[in-house]
C-alpha cells in the first residue's frame, strides 16, 4: 500500500487545474489575423461537408422521408446546446486547445488529457477518411479509372488494412498541411473560397427544388407504397403485404423514424468545435469565437433543412439512393445539373477536409505547451508563427492512415472522441458557473494589489471562519435553501450533483437502449427502474438550479442553465451508448496507449506540475507533503515580477 503522503500528492496530480491568472489572455506566440468572417467560413466549411450531398437521401429514404426537414431541427437544437457551452468558453478563457483546455482549466488534468488525446483520434480519423471521400468523388467524375489502376498494379489483401493505397489522398493531405504551415491567412483565404463555391451550389439546388418540385411527393398514399411494395417483391396478390417504405404521407416512418433520422442527422453538425481552436489566432476572440459557433450552426441548419426540403420535392423519397442529388435532377430532366453539384460536393469535402486537417495540430500544440505531449511538438515557426512540428507530423500520420487503413471500421471511433468532449464542455459549463471565484479571471501580481488583497484579507478573517463553522456540517435545509452567493460549500455540491447526473443519464442510457424492449411491453421491472431514473434526473437537475450561481458576466454565457448543459450531456451520452462493442474494444487500445504516454511522460514534464512544485504540491518520485520555507515566501513577490517580465515577452504576433 502507498503511503499516505505520495498517493495524496499522486491524486492531486491527476485533478490539478490549469492556472491562467498569471498570463494575460491576449498573449500568444501565434499569428493573431483571423477575422470573425474568416471563423465563420471556418466553421460553416467544416461542418457543412459532404454530408449533405450524401447523408440526406439515405436518411430520408431509411428513416424520416419527408420529414427529414423535422430530423434536421430537431439535431440542429442538440447541436445548439453543445456549441453553446463551447460558446461560453471561447468568451471566458479565448486560448487554443478548445475542449481541452476548457477540461483542463475547470475539471482537472487526466480528464484534460483524456479529451485531448480522444480529439486528436477524431481529428486524425477525420482528416483521413475526408481524403479518401475526395480521391473516392473525383475517381467516380473520371469513371473510376484511378481506382481501377491501383487494385490492378497496388491491390493489397490483408484484414484490416485498405484494398489498395490512396496516393491521390496522400498528396491531399500533405498539400493542405503545407498549406497550414505556411500560414493560417493563407488556409482562411483558400477555406473561404471553397465555402463561397459550396454555399452558392446550395443554393441553386434549393431554388431548382422548389422550383422543380411537386407538394405531392409529400402526401404519398400508403395504398400506393403497398402496391409499390407487391410490384417491388413481385407478389400476386396484393392482400397481407406490408409496405417496406413506411404508412405514407409527411412521416412515412412514425414520430420514432423523424427521432432515429434526427440522431443520424446530429452528426452532420459536426465540425464546429474546430473554431474553439482558434482562440489565440482570432481579433477579439471573446466576441468572435461565440458569434462564430452560433451563427455557423444557424448556417449549416438552414443549408441542411433547404436541401432536404427540396431533395424530397423534386422525386419521392423511396426513389433516393447513396447520390441523391444527381439523381433527383435526372428525374426532373435537368441531367447536366449533376456536373454543378460534383463541383459542390468537392468543394464541401475540400472545406471538410481543411476543417478537420486545422484544428488538429493546435490541440497538439496545446497539450505540448503544457507538457503533457512531448515538447518538440509545442515548437512555433518564426515567419509563420504557425505550430509548425504538430502540423507537419499530424498531416504525416493523417496521410499513413489515408494511405494503408480501411477507415469505415474506425469513423465510429471519431463518435467517441466527438461526444466525450461535447458532454465534458457541458459538465465543465455547470461546473464554472456555480464556482465563488474563477481563477483565470485574477489579475497579474502587482505589489498594490498584494497590499490591498492583504487588508481586505485581514478584515475578513472573522467573516471567513463563521462561514466556515457555517459550512462544516452538510445538511439537506442547506442544499435546498443555500446561501444567496456561491460557497465553497455550495460549489463542491454542485460538483458531486453533477457527478451523480452524469452516473444518471449513464444508466438512463443503457436502460432505453438495452432495455428497449422490455420497456415497450411495459414490464414492471423495466417501468419502475426508468422512472427511478427519470425522477432522479428531475430532482437532480432542480437542485443545481437552487444553488447560488457566480454573478461574473462574459462576452457570452449559457441561457437557461442548468437545464441546457444537462439535456446537452443526455443526448451525448445516449449517442455514445448506441455505438457497437467493437468501437468500444478500439477505443480502449486507443486510451492504453494514451495513458501510457501520460503515465511514463506527461505526469512528470507537466507545467502545472512544475509550477506547483514551488507550492505544497510535487509529482516526483520522492515527493511528499513538505513545509513551505518561510524564506520562499518572502521571495514570492520577486519570482511574481520576474514570471511577469518573461510573460511580457510573450505578447500577440503580429503577421
Amino acid at each position: 500500500m502507498l503511503p499516505c503522503g505520495p498517493a495524496l500528492s499522486f491524486v492531486r496530480c491527476l485533478v490539478r487545474k490549469k492556472n491562467v491568472s498569471g498570463e494575460s489572455l491576449e498573449d500568444s506566440k501565434l499569428c493573431r489575423c483571423l477575422s470573425t468572417m474568416d471563423l465563420l467560413a471556418l466553421g460553416v466549411g467544416s461542418t457543412l461537408g459532404a454530408g449533405v450531398y450524401v447523408l440526406t437521401g439515405e436518411v430520408a429514404k431509411s428513416e424520416s422521408g419527408p420529414s427529414i426537414v423535422v430530423s434536421f431541427l430537431i439535431a440542429a437544437l442538440a447541436s445548439v446546446m453543445a456549441g453553446l457551452c463551447y460558446a461560453e468558453f471561447g468568451a471566458r478563457v479565448p486560448k487554443t486547445g478548445s475542449a481541452y483546455l476548457y477540461t483542463y482549466v475547470t475539471v482537472g488534468e487526466l480528464w484534460a488529457f483524456i479529451t485531448g488525446w480522444n480529439l486528436i483520434l477524431a481529428y486524425v480519423i477525420g482528416t483521413s477518411s475526408v481524403a479518401r471521400a475526395w480521391s473516392s468523388t473525383f475517381d467516380e467524375l473520371l469513371g473510376k479509372q484511378i481506382s481501377q489502376i491501383f487494385r490492378t498494379y497496388f491491390k493489397i489483401n490483408y484484414s484490416g488494412l485498405a484494398e489498395y493505397p490512396d496516393f491521390f489522398a496522400v498528396f491531399l493531405i500533405l498539400l493542405l498541411a503545407g498549406l497550414l504551415s505556411f500560414g493560417v491567412k493563407e488556409s482562411a483565404w483558400v477555406n473561404k473560397i471553397f465555402t463561397a463555391i459550396n454555399i452558392l451550389v446550395l443554393l441553386f439546388v434549393m431554388i431548382s427544388g422548389f422550383v422543380k418540385g411537386d407538394a405531392d411527393n409529400w402526401k404519398i398514399s400508403e395504398e400506393y407504397l403497398i402496391n409499390l411494395t407487391a410490384i417491388t417483391k413481385n407478389c400476386s396478390s396484393y392482400e397481407n403485404v406490408t409496405s417496406i417504405y413506411g404508412s405514407g404521407g409527411f412521416m412515412p416512418y412514425g414520430f420514432r423514424g423523424t427521432l432515429a433520422g434526427a440522431a443520424t442527422c446530429f452528426y452532420a453538425f459536426v465540425g464546429f468545435d474546430c473554431i474553439a481552436t482558434t482562440g489565440e489566432e482570432v481579433k477579439n476572440p471573446q466576441k468572435a469565437i461565440p458569434f462564430g459557433i452560433v451563427v455557423s450552426l444557424l448556417v449549416c441548419f438552414m443549408a441542411y433543412f433547404g436541401v432536404s426540403a427540396a431533395l424530397t420535392l423534386m422525386m419521392p423519397y423511396y426513389l433516393l439512393d447513396e447520390n441523391p442529388l444527381p439523381a433527383a435532377f435526372e428525374y426532373v430532366g435537368w441531367g447536366p445539373a449533376k456536373y454543378v453539384v460534383a463541383a459542390g460536393s468537392l468543394c464541401a469535402l475540400s472545406t471538410s477536409l481543411l476543417g478537420s486537417i486545422f484544428p488538429l495540430p493546435r490541440v497538439i500544440y496545446a497539450m505540448a505547451k503544457d507538457g503533457l505531449l512531448f515538447k518538440c511538438l509545442a515548437q512555433i515557426n518564426s515567419k509563420t508563427k504557425t505550430p509548425l512540428v504538430a502540423t507537419l507530423s499530424s498531416g504525416a500520420v493523417a496521410a499513413i492512415m489515408a494511405f494503408l487503413f480501411d477507415l469505415k471500421a474506425l469513423v465510429d471511433m471519431m463518435s467517441i472522441g466527438t461526444l466525450l468532449a461535447y458532454s465534458l464542455v457541458a459538465t465543465c459549463v455547470l461546473i464554472l458557473r456555480y464556482q465563488p471565484s474563477l481563477s483565470y479571471e485574477q489579475p497579474k501580481y502587482s505589489p498594490e494589489k498584494a497590499a490591498l488583497a492583504a487588508s481586505e484579507g485581514e478584515s475578513a478573517v472573522s467573516e471567513s471562519q463563521i462561514n466556515m463553522i457555517q459550512e462544516k456540517h452538510f445538511s439537506l435545509q442547506a442544499l435546498i435553501n443555500p446561501s444567496s452567493l456561491p460557497t465553497e460549500q455550495t460549489a463542491t455540491t454542485v460538483s458531486f450533483l453533477v457527478g451523480l447526473l452524469a452516473c444518471l443519464v449513464c444508466g438512463l442510457s443503457v436502460l432505453t437502449t438495452y432495455m428497449n424492449h422490455s420497456i415497450a411491453n411495459l414490464e414492471l421491472w423495466s417501468i419502475g427502474l426508468l422512472a427511478v431514473f427519470m425522477t432522479s434526473f428531475i430532482v437532480t437537475i432542480l437542485l443545481i438550479q437552487r444553488q447560488p450561481q457566480n454573478q461574473h458576466k462574459v462576452a457570452f454565457m449559457v441561457p437557461l442553465v442548468p437545464f441546457l448543459p444537462s439535456l446537452s450531456i443526455l443526448v451525448n451520452i445516449y449517442l455514445m451508448v448506441q455505438l457497437n462493442g467493437d468501437t468500444w474494444i478500439r477505443f480502449s487500445f486507443w486510451m492504453a496507449l494514451g495513458f501510457l504516454i501520460y503515465f511514463a511522460y506527461g505526469i512528470r514534464h507537466s507545467l502545472e506540475g512544475h509550477r506547483s512544485n514551488g507550492d505544497d504540491e510535487s509529482c516526483s518520485e520522492n515527493s511528499g507533503l513538505q513545509e513551505k520555507n518561510p524564506v520562499e515566501e518572502v521571495d514570492e513577490p520577486e519570482n511574481a515580477n520576474e514570471s511577469d517580465q518573461f510573460l511580457a515577452h510573450e505578447r500577440t504576433s503580429e503577421c
